[in-house]
């Protein structure tokens, strides 16, 4: 019996067993499944990664609210943010530039030739005007590009502005239809009606595109009140060409002037509710000012 356990002790050895490294215990293995399988193991990354998504799939994060930044901060790189600001600062230059032009255009044809459509028109102008200077002012710092706080001022700003400037378009328009104001478009007012309806309408877009990769809601505005200019250029040759061929729909002009006027007064609205309670919220992280 003894040369046979001696045998077993002289057995050649087999394949070295690797040993787990030190503070770690080996895993333990099933003999039916096998060993635990890689997907099992990464499910609940993958879930959080998803929900990470999801939160931050809104225009405003609440956890960099808290940190008095915006969501962008966390989409672009440092160049990548400072080549959209200035981008931001361009288009809001080239605005400035267009539709001051055209504002004084129109209010040119509106005193020689007493045009109710042309001082809307100027008037909407002047308001593009001003968001355009509200927007320079939002990004003339660059370090506050993603400052959450310098973004809701500008909106509440732009908020104000709304809602006084609507209520002088709507004002306007009712006594338009009071006293029964016929639209009247000359070769002038037509020229400078084509030339707003495109540029702001481009304008608009820019604003739009700028917004969203900034998730600036002052950019956005900026851009609504672009659109708003462009819808009211076109609003003038659609109102003296249905009044052509129809003369009972001479209330036209004024009309869309009372329905532009109420769009503006409800995102004024909507842009002051939304916004003021932000900043009180982030008026403590003013880092970047």
């Amino acid at each position: 019996m003894e040369p046979a356990a001696g045998s077993e002790r002289c057995s050649p050895p087999g394949p070295p067993v690797p040993q787990p490294p030190r503070g770690h215990a080996p895993l333990a293995t099933n003999p039916a499944m096998g060993p635990l399988s890689s997907p099992a193991r990464e499910q609940p990354q993958t879930d959080e990664e998803r929900q990470l998504r999801i939160s931050e799939s809104g225009p405003f994060n609440d956890g960099l609210e808290d940190r008095g930044l915006l969501e962008s901060s966390t989409r672009l790189k440092p160049h990548e943010a400072q080549n959209y600001r200035k981008k931001a600062l361009w288009v809001s230059w080239f605005s400035i530039i267009v539709t001051l032009a055209l504002a004084v255009a129109a209010f040119t044809v509106s005193i020689m030739r007493y045009s109710a459509s042309a001082f809307g028109f100027a008037f909407d102008a002047i308001l593009d005007v001003l968001s355009s200077a509200i927007v320079l002012w939002r990004y003339s710092n660059a370090a506050a590009v993603h400052s959450a706080h310098r973004e809701y001022i500008a909106c509440v700003i732009l908020g104000v502005i709304f809602l006084l400037s609507s209520i002088c378009i709507v004002v306007k328009a009712i006594h338009d239809l009071s006293t029964r104001l016929l639209p009247e478009v000359d070769d002038f007012l037509f020229s400078v009606s084509i030339l707003s309806g495109i540029l702001c309408s481009i304008l608009a877009v820019l604003k739009f595109m700028l917004g969203k990769v900034l998730t600036s809601r002052a950019l956005i505005t900026d851009g609504f009140n672009s659109l708003v200019g462009g819808v009211m250029g076109f609003s003038i040759l659609l109102s003296a060409e249905v009044f052509k061929h129809n003369a009972a729909v001479w209330y036209l002009d004024g009309s869309i002037g009372v329905l532009i006027g109420l769009t503006i007064f409800a995102y004024g609205v909507k842009l002051l509710i939304d916004m003021v309670p932000r900043v009180r919220q982030t008026r403590h992280y003013e880092m970047f000012e």
